[in-house]
Formats: structure tokens, C-alpha cells, sequence
């Protein structure tokens, strides 16, 4: 867990650790030269579940004791940045907020993982049809762009993200639950979308 300390004499973070002895660290300020001696919080291992859309994996999160975690903060683990979407308490009580200690399990979203995106796309004699289509997380769709995905090219009418229906603006892939739009035929496509077809792990191979 990396730790920024700031000198309290001049607030320069130029500092370094001229001792260390378990939690008990002495730092030297690079700037003014002053030397002050910290204690750094116990840290407690929590077991974390993290979802990758429909798979789950055991993993924990070292947290520091005290710390108030709740629903949205990210935690860092070995090999994933996860967003926390649970927290349970002991009894199986669900909460949003709650201090590190008194967390029985945490439940997350992985945010090095593709976010998995419901597109819908309206066709004549009211058909609809639907995909899940896998994106990076960092990608934006706005109302209004044209894409294609299985051969269909739409027109984005509607973006549904976890908090409200847009009807024009944009928004990240990460905060998208659904894309909707009419079905425009041999309108050229500003991108093609890559069908989603189920978890693939690190190595490539589907699940």
C-alpha cells in the first residue's frame, strides 16, 4: 500500500523513510530537513468477491483499520482495481457504508476487466434486436453517433446508464448499462462493436 507523506513544518512531499520498524516509520522532510516519526494503521486482509461480469473470484483487499469503506469507493488489490458494488456485515446484513473491522465480506466490479454493454436495436413491425457487446471501459458513446454491430448499423436514440436515461449528451462504457436506437440500413457506421461471447480469462481461453 503506497502512503504520501507530507512534511508538517513546510508541506513539501519530498519525503523520505530514513527508519522503519514494522508500522513505525521515521521520515526526513528533503526540504527544511525536518525529521517526524508516524505510525501507519494496521492493516486488515477482507475477503472481496469480484465480478467479472458473470463470473465471480475469490480474491481480499488489504484495508487500513478505521478506514470507512462504502458502496462506489475503488480498492486496489495484487492484480485488480475494483469498485465496490457490496458491503456485508456479520449475519449477512448488507449495508453502504461500514468501518473496515466490522466487514464480514466485500462484494466488487473488476475495472481492468471490459465493461459488457446491452445493446437493443429497433426494427420494422416493432422486432427487436437484441446483443451484449464487450467494450473498454474507457470508451465513449454519445446519442446521436452511428455504429454496427452483428451486421445491424443503428442510430444510438437512448443511452441507459446505472443512474439515468440519456436522451442526448454522452457517457463512458464503465458508467453504461444499455444502448438503443433504430435500425438504419446501409448507413455507414462510425465503429463496429464487438460481440460479447462469454468470460475469457487472462490467457484467452472461454469459459
Amino acid at each position: 500500500m503506497e502512503e504520501l507523506f507530507i512534511c508538517p513544518e513546510c508541506g513539501s512531499d519530498d519525503v523520505e523513510v530514513i527508519r522503519e520498524r514494522g508500522r513505525e516509520l521515521t521520515l526526513r522532510c528533503n526540504e527544511c530537513g525536518n525529521v517526524w516519526h508516524v505510525t501507519l494503521p494496521k492493516l486488515i486482509k477482507v475477503p472481496l468477491i469480484v465480478s467479472k461480469h458473470e463470473r465471480s473470484f475469490k480474491s481480499e483487499a488489504e484495508l487500513p483499520e478505521g478506514e470507512e469503506i462504502k458502496v462506489d469507493d475503488i480498492v486496489e488489490t495484487e492484480e485488480d482495481e475494483v469498485r465496490i458494488t457490496g458491503i456485508e456485515l456479520e449475519g449477512g446484513k448488507r449495508v453502504n457504508r461500514a468501518k473496515v473491522e466490522e466487514i464480514k465480506t466485500l462484494w466488487g466490479e473488476s475495472l481492468t476487466y471490459p465493461k459488457v454493454i446491452k445493446v437493443s436495436i429497433y426494427l420494422p413491425k416493432g422486432i427487436t434486436q437484441s446483443f451484449r457487446v464487450k467494450v473498454p471501459r474507457s470508451e465513449e458513446f454519445a446519442v446521436g453517433e452511428v455504429v454496427e454491430v452483428g451486421g445491424y448499423t443503428f442510430k444510438i436514440e437512448k443511452i441507459k446508464t446505472e443512474r439515468k436515461m440519456l436522451h442526448h449528451g454522452k457517457a463512458k462504457a464503465g458508467e453504461i448499462v444499455a444502448l438503443m436506437g433504430h435500425h438504419i440500413p446501409r448507413a455507414r457506421a462510425r465503429r463496429n462493436l464487438e460481440i460479447y461471447m462469454g468470460y475469457v480469462n487472462e490467457t484467452g481461453n472461454s469459459k
